[in-house]
């Protein structure tokens, strides 16, 4: 049984954008490989500017939004405010041998779309970091960058963003800045679909799927398929199934008992010809709707989520470790 964590971001939402040296901010050819940093003896690609000289380069798989009448052609929407510019030069006399490799990643567990903020880790002494945040339209939402003063390799470097309106995410493009004047870049793709559906009813204590709830499954199956359907451009969506409960009996109870619904639940989609990757988890009582004392038999509280992702969803943190099963 494969297990889907979520320490980092998973490979297939990352789009490396390139690295070099010598620069105040981040490269202007986004497809270059993020491979060993560039010294100065080899020429990196030119920096896109913070300031107006040289506008930030345009995302490499940005999908805009075709207008309609609730929603404006992007030309008609606002600019978000360029980042601050942080200088990140080479330091004189800075030791010369062997270097450890200048690498970012990017914690999943902390990119917090509705907090507005994310997580990231450098290979080498952080100078800085900078964020640029791409709305479903195709327009930028908002410029970020935060100086970390030399912190060491390896330090969790929160950084957090405003965007100038309330828009679906559709990427985040991150660079990371070392002491020596090197850039690492990559580019994540926050893209889900929660499945709007009716909820399986189960008999108490049973995980059993009975033939009165297969038509439910049914829809909520071809609600899927839609949906797979209209993101067809997207590679690599996977389908998660999360199960939950109320607080009625123990936490234990409640928390295997929830994760063997789930996986019912995720192996009747398999189990009818669904394609993609299916992973499930249960989370008991651990993740409310509505929050209750012990003992509330609260009907928002008991459901199975149906979610369609690029990436793993966030795990609650807590006493309990959780982790996406897949089938």
């Amino acid at each position: 049984m494969a297990t889907f964590r979520t320490p980092s971001i998973a490979p297939w939402a990352l789009l490396a954008l390139a690295c070099g040296c010598g620069g105040a901010a981040a490269p202007t050819n986004p497809e270059t490989p993020a491979n060993e940093a560039k010294t100065a003896e080899a020429p990196a690609p030119a920096p896109a500017k913070t300031d107006e000289e040289a506008p930030k380069p345009a995302p490499a798989e940005d999908t805009k939004a075709e207008p309609s009448p609730d929603k404006p052609a992007p030309s008609e929407l606002a600019e978000a405010p360029k980042a601050p510019s942080i200088t990140c030069e080479a330091k004189a006399g800075a030791a010369s041998g062997p270097k450890k490799k200048l690498e970012i990643s990017v914690d999943r567990a902390r990119v917090d779309l509705e907090g507005h903020k994310l997580e990231v880790k450098l290979t080498r002494a952080a100078c800085k970091v900078e964020i640029q945040v791409i709305g479903e339209s195709g327009k930028v939402l908002a410029n970020a960058a935060k100086a970390f003063d030399g912190a060491a390799p390896g330090t969790a470097l929160s950084v957090d963003w405003s965007p100038i309106r309330a828009e679906t995410v559709s990427r985040i493009e991150v660079w990371g800045h070392d002491t020596e004047g090197n850039y690492v870049g990559v580019a994540i793709t926050p893209w889900n679909v929660t499945i709007d559906h009716e909820e399986v009813n189960f008999e108490t204590d049973s995980d059993k799927i009975r033939d009165s709830e297969v038509p439910k499954l049914q829809a909520s199956l071809e609600k899927v398929e839609a949906a797979l359907t209209k993101h067809k451009d997207l590679k690599g969506i996977s389908l998660f199934i999360a199960g939950h409960t109320d607080t009625v009996g123990s936490p234990e109870h409640n928390l295997t008992l929830s994760r063997k619904r789930a996986r019912a639940i995720a192996a009747w989609f398999r189990g009818r010809g669904l394609k993609i990757p299916v992973a499930w988890e249960g989370f008991g009582e651990h993740s409310p709707m509505v929050k209750t004392g012990d003992e509330v038999a609260e009907a928002k509280n008991r459901r199975v989520d149906y979610i369609l992702a690029l990436d793993p969803p966030r795990l609650p943190q807590g006493a309990v470790t959780f982790g996406w099963k897949g089938l």
